[in-house]
């Protein structure tokens, strides 16, 4: 926790805490996490956060040893070639920046190589103490408009995902882009006050529905987590933070070992609450408690 105003990391830790599960143990029966995901099998439903100045192969081999999903963030193409190398499905996230061509030829590098996926997190475009673009490392990023973000998704024959709408509109307008799916995202804090990206899940999917894939980012610390954020509709959720000293101290290792502990106590709350699967998610098994917060039934 940051402790300034609006702290969206806190508020977003206060709304998963708030959200409680009814047992429904009568006809239960082991349950499965395995997950389909842009017509490819994974192991769980949890992908590794768009993350950057880590141990990225270390991570793609923990997360493939475990059978997840990868996302990888800031870096250019010889470090993909590496993540890529270790046979990791990838989906490659691309900052927003202001050289149309840093952009493209990272794409045509991603379809090339064998990513599963690009996408660009468009919540970084500005500068997160003012309205300026911000600027990385000497290179200026820019939010693109609609024409130039319709161009991009044009340019690839891999699934395009917008990383950093966190509105009904701003999903709306992805999906009449092209964009194949959204990652809900506040990039650790950078929209001060923000909606929770879990809440806004159960709106965001009644207009949309199948037109886009849906993915949650931020503060899942656990598998009791991760159960709640795809009881409200969610395809996927990517988990950072939780991987990051299990990284550090045990390399690949350590990820998996992580990421099988989570896939473990996501089983843990199917089996006790009825689902067989996760195409049988159900959030009506969701309460919550009274505070700041709508009540979810």
């Amino acid at each position: 926790m940051n402790n300034l105003p609006g702290d969206s990391i806190e508020i977003n830790r206060r709304y998963l805490d708030s959200l409680m599960v009814e047992g429904r143990l009568v006809g239960a029966c082991q349950p499965t996490t395995v997950c389909t995901f842009l017509g490819q099998s994974f192991e769980m439903p949890i992908m590794t956060a768009a993350l950057s100045h880590i141990d990225l192969v270390g991570m793609a081999e923990g997360a493939e040893a475990a059978g997840a999903p990868v996302s990888i963030g800031m870096g250019d193409n010889e470090e993909l070639r590496k993540v890529l190398a270790t046979g990791a499905r990838v989906m490659k996230i691309i900052k927003p920046y202001a050289d149309p061509e840093m952009i493209y030829s990272r794409i045509r590098f991603a379809e090339e190589n064998g990513a599963m996926a690009v996408g660009m997190d468009i919540e970084h475009a500005f500068h997160a103490d003012s309205a300026e673009p911000d600027n990385l490392f000497g290179l200026e990023l820019k939010l693109p408009t609609e024409k130039e973000l319709r161009d991009l998704i044009a340019s690839t024959r891999l699934p395009f995902f917008v990383k950093g709408a966190m509105s009904v509109q701003d999903a709306e307008r992805c999906a009449n882009l092209g964009c194949r799916g959204i990652i809900l995202s506040h990039h650790n804090g950078l929209l001060r006050y923000a909606v929770p990206p879990a809440a806004l899940l159960p709106g965001i999917r009644a207009v949309v529905g199948d037109r886009l894939l849906l993915i949650v980012d931020g503060g899942m610390e656990s598998g009791y987590d991760i159960y709640k954020v795809l009881a409200l509709g969610a395809d996927l959720v990517t988990v950072g933070k939780a991987l990051m000293q299990p990284l550090k101290e045990n390399g690949a290792d350590g990820v998996r070992d992580i990421l099988k502990t989570m896939d473990q106590q996501l089983s843990v709350m199917m089996v006790r609450t009825g689902i067989p699967d996760l195409l049988h998610l159900d959030p009506s098994v969701l309460w919550q408690s009274q505070g700041i917060f709508p009540i979810v039934k």
